[in-house]
């Protein structure tokens, strides 16, 4: 196990490089000058040609990317030319937003869909498996943006039970931490919460066919504790994968949910930045997010084995 967790963090290399290939030669690709564009229409020559020589605009795009790239691995994004703060900083205060937010809506997709997804196939074909798949397949269809619009229509300007955006630290007013949180944490979770309950229910239904499954049901034993003990267990496999490739979906998402919510986290900083040109940034927002998202599938391949004891990595 040790072997294959060193294995695949010295791979999170050639990825971060790859992405970060990507987002560079993207952020190249925009047109105009990027110090004119940042420093705006009445900005002299000299200046320009300072911010050029400050960012390294003059030198080649190759080096300019060995530069930068060798920088980010050791966390360093630069600073911020609007915010006048290290990027690592910048990315560090806004992370507790995202990451709550990030954690509520996977909590609550987990919660609603792994359940939905065992009734229905338990009883499948049911009016109630058809009315669990049609809300799933809502889920899976409607714009989060939308679903979050008619959630603050519905609880906030309607009902008045809940604040239409906003953001309070969960260490100064927990409870009100909790009020700003819910809506969007529902809204980024839905979406989610739908395509794992499909994907739970598809998965049960080939596990309650096994063989093992019949013999415990001849057996004796209670329906409860074959779906729970032994059905469930067997189908988390795929869903675990699927549930770390949400995470970075979530991740992603923030970015039009925290717009819509007024949240103050890494995804309103990135659309913040791009609309100003705050390429250190955007790189480094981007950066951050892929690290999370390889570290998080490195984590799904290590609860595999917890799940189902059978699956041994090589090493060992």
């Amino acid at each position: 196990m040790l072997a294959f967790i060193v294995r695949r963090l010295l791979l999170l290399v050639p990825v971060l490089m790859i992405v970060g290939v990507i987002v560079f030669t993207l952020i190249h690709l925009i047109p105009g000058d990027p110090a004119a564009i940042m420093l705006g229409r009445e900005a002299t020559l000299e200046q320009k040609e300072a911010l050029r020589q400050r960012l390294g605009l003059n030198e080649p795009i190759l080096s300019q990317f060995v530069t930068w790239f060798g920088n980010a691995l050791r966390l360093n994004f630069g600073e911020s030319l609007f915010m006048g703060m290290p990027v690592t900083e910048a990315l560090r205060e806004r992370a507790e937003p995202t990451g709550l937010l990030t954690l509520y809506a996977l909590t609550l997709a987990v919660l609603i869909a792994i359940p939905a997804g065992v009734f229905a196939a338990v009883r499948a074909n049911s009016p109630l498996d058809r009315l669990l798949m049609v809300i799933s397949i809502g889920g899976v269809a409607i714009p989060s943006f939308f679903f979050g619009i008619l959630l603050i229509l519905l609880f906030a300007v309607v009902l008045g039970w809940l604040p239409s955006g906003g953001y309070a630290g969960i260490r100064d007013d927990p409870i009100q931490h909790f009020k700003y949180m819910l809506l969007p944490s529902l809204t980024l979770g839905f979406s989610a919460a739908g395509l794992l309950a499909r994907l739970v229910r598809s998965t049960m239904l080939d596990v309650l066919n096994d063989d093992y499954v019949r013999t415990a049901y001849a057996k004796g034993l209670r329906e409860r504790s074959v779906v729970v003990l032994h059905a469930l267990r067997n189908a988390l496999i795929p869903v675990l994968t699927v549930i770390g490739i949400a995470l970075g979906g979530m991740l992603g998402g923030a970015v039009v949910i925290e717009t819509v919510f007024n949240i103050p986290g890494m995804g309103r900083l990135l659309v913040q930045s791009v609309t100003r040109r705050d390429f250190p940034v955007v790189q480094g927002a981007v950066m951050t997010v892929a690290a999370v998202q390889v570290l998080v599938m490195l984590l799904v391949d290590v609860l595999y084995v917890f799940v189902d004891p059978r699956i041994r990595y090589g090493g060992d």
